[in-house]
């Protein structure tokens, strides 16, 4: 492989690759880019190439002269070179480094460290798992003999006394079976009455005043407890009984869908000129880009309002604008019914709306407020656009922020010139509630 062979290459991998993310989103052309394709301009490389000197006269060399061509010829009209000319008329050639969604998501999360891991919803297929469920019932193959050992054994060491013990007491003058049975209730033995009835008969009479006291046979005798016999002598047999016995199945793995719809609202009234709708769209995109990104599946809903709420195709979404009033509540009540094709039981939800804050009165209180309350989403969001820095009556997104202060879904960004893009869709992403 050559040298142009390996810078290539280079420029194909590596860092060089393509713009730093955050200033394509802050500065660069997103038009370029389609919903499934984002389009970000890298720097060309120039690839080193071989000159020779004028004044070595020596050598071979190749080029792309004819034979009869002037050596050191002037440039001619029309030639490329350094002289002043008349502008051409075709752009300087660019080059792009395609991303899909996917790897922007990817991109923008080490950039900005965000790590939103997105939750499946719709269950789409039910599969067997590895056996860790337990029932009572089931074929022989699949009995638990190990947690059956286990339940057996807890009820031996449960039900062992010192047996030798036992029967030295039976020895001791004047206590008899009842005296015994007493004594080892007392010591938390757990012995039955048949058994020391039945130890005591097989005791030779002539040994049962053995010992003349309690304190004596104990001096005598060694109380070994369940570890050390155990350990001394083993476990000759477990009981088992029927009712320990479990059988394993598997466990059922749901792999669920990773759906996600994601709703974008804005205001296009008249107050809404050109630099605050560029504002929206550099905003917007890579938010969208980036949930397409992290999601299966992805759906976007775009709504346009002044006083009047309307659908509209993304193409027209950044792009159209009225001369109509403002009332932002008019676009959550549609959103609201878009939203009813979408169940929260199956969809993640997204509901981004972008404006100048400028409301009519009382409608984000008495109206917005209450209806973002009753739309269930794992992240509300509202991006004020103020280049100028806020007008009088610009007080929605800070009406918003005061009335969702405490919440870990609701997030409100301030956006008044591109440089503020990157840190207000950092503060969005990072908003979400991972509970959701």
């Amino acid at each position: 492989m050559g040298l142009r062979d390996d810078l290539e290459r280079y420029r194909e991998v590596g860092e060089d690759r393509r713009q730093d993310l955050s200033e394509f989103i802050q500065y660069g052309d997103l038009g370029q880019s389609r919903p499934d394709s984002v389009r970000v301009p890298i720097k060309i490389v120039d690839l080193p190439e071989f000159a020779y000197d004028r004044r070595d006269q020596g050598g071979v060399g190749q080029g792309d002269a004819e034979e009869g061509d002037p050596v050191d010829a002037e440039p001619q009209p029309g030639d490329d070179g350094d002289e002043d000319g008349d502008p051409g008329e075709e752009g300087g050639e660019h080059e792009y480094y395609e991303m899909d969604p996917e790897e922007f998501a990817q991109e923008l999360d080490e950039q900005l460290g965000l790590d939103l891991e997105p939750k499946g919803k719709k269950v789409i297929e039910e599969t067997e798992g590895d056996f860790t469920d337990i029932t009572r019932s089931g074929p022989t193959s699949t009995l638990d003999f190990e947690r059956l050992f286990k339940q057996g054994l807890k009820r031996k060491l449960a039900m062992d006394f010192d047996r030798d013990y036992v029967r030295e007491a039976l020895k001791i003058d004047g206590w008899g079976p009842a005296k015994v049975f007493e004594w080892a209730r007392g010591e938390n033995m757990p012995v039955s009455r048949a058994w020391i009835d039945e130890a005591y008969d097989e005791i030779p009479s002539d040994e049962r005043t053995t010992w003349a006291s309690f304190e004596e046979m104990d001096a005598e005798t060694e109380r070994v407890d369940t570890a050390q016999r155990i350990r001394r002598e083993g476990i000759d047999e477990v009981p088992f009984r029927r009712e320990d016995e479990r059988y394993r199945y598997p466990e059922i793995v749901e792999e669920r869908e990773k759906n996600v719809v994601v709703v974008n609202i804005r205001d296009v009234s008249g107050s809404m000129r050109q630099k605050k709708r560029e504002l929206v769209e550099r905003t917007f995109t890579p938010l969208d880009w980036y949930l397409q990104g992290k999601y299966d599946n992805a759906e976007f809903v775009y709504i346009a309002h002044d006083a009047d709420a309307w659908e509209v195709e993304r193409d027209e979404f950044f792009g159209i604008r009225s001369g109509g009033g403002t009332r932002i509540s008019s676009a959550y009540d549609l959103a609201a019914e878009l939203l009813e094709e979408y169940p929260w039981s199956e969809w993640n939800r997204y509901v981004f709306a972008a404006g100048d804050s400028e409301n009519s009165s009382n409608d984000t209180e008495e109206h917005v407020v209450p209806l973002m309350e009753q739309i269930p989403a794992n992240l509300h969001a509202y991006v004020e656009t103020q280049p100028s820095g806020n007008a009088i009556n610009a007080t929605h997104a800070e009406e918003v922020e005061r009335s969702f202060r405490d919440a870990d879904d609701v997030a409100v960004a301030y956006v008044s010139g591109p440089d503020d893009v990157v840190d207000a869709i950092y503060d969005i992403l990072s908003t979400e509630d991972d509970s959701q």
